[in-house]
């Protein structure tokens, strides 16, 4: 118990020394660790990389059995999900091309912008936590020049001393939480990218050799009849 009343004790007299910056980043700090936590937990379950089938299915369809390619992604999620309902409206001629591309383009725009819900708050937080724990330092350096300066000749150099590191503070700690929520919003955003690169390319082979071997069946081989007329 005293345990823990003594590191709550040390907090508050390093929050006290801080000032209002560092309340403020504390604040900001509980936030990203918030938006982390959710956005990390979403990956998790989502995990919108995995595409184990995805390769397997690619080469079915290739081969013209399409029926069962979409098949082996129909119970996949994410990307292999919208190759799947590709798969399915071609094999089964339900929607126009164009239409279908459009239909597609609109629920991969939504899967992904709900992958990069809240990224933008952690690229904000991520560049103003530096910017804050500069203006706490600014702050801090002007509080202690201006105690040297109403100490006169009596100063004393701890004053001066005393209220650099105190200033330094809020540069440290818009630093500890900056570095670690721009990597992971860097982490995430590239993930994301990576992402939508695997649907418009999964989906490009899906459309490119659905049509180039409807064209291999619909073209009529000559036979030794029309060579003699």
């Amino acid at each position: 118990m005293n345990g823990a009343e003594g590191s709550l004790g040390r907090l508050a007299a390093f929050l006290e020394t801080g000032g209002p910056v560092v309340w403020i980043l504390l604040a900001i700090s509980i936030a990203a660790l918030s938006i982390l936590l959710m956005k990390l937990w979403q990956f998790f379950q989502l995990r919108p990389e995995h595409n184990e089938e995805l390769p397997e299915a690619l080469s079915t369809w290739r081969q013209g059995r399409h029926e069962e390619a979409w098949r082996m992604l129909k119970n996949e999620r994410f990307s292999s999900e919208i190759v799947a309902l590709a798969m399915r409206e071609l094999a089964q001629g339900h929607a126009h091309q164009a239409t279908l591309r459009e239909e597609l383009e609109r629920i991969a725009l939504a899967k992904l912008n709900g992958l990069r819900a809240q990224l933008p708050a952690l690229e904000v937080i991520g560049t103003l936590t530096p910017l804050l724990g500069l203006l706490g330092t600014v702050l801090g350096m002007i509080a202690a020049f201006r105690a040297m300066e109403v100490a006169g000749s009596q100063v004393d150099p701890s004053v001066l001393s005393g209220g650099i590191w105190q200033a330094l503070l809020t540069t440290a700690m818009g630093l500890a939480i900056a570095i670690p929520v721009m990597a992971a919003y860097n982490w995430m955003d590239r993930k994301t990218q990576r992402v939508s690169e695997q649907i418009n390319d999964a989906v490009t082979q899906v459309f490119t050799l659905y049509n180039s071997r409807g064209a291999q069946d619909t073209a009529e081989p000559s036979t030794p009849g029309s060579h003699a007329a």
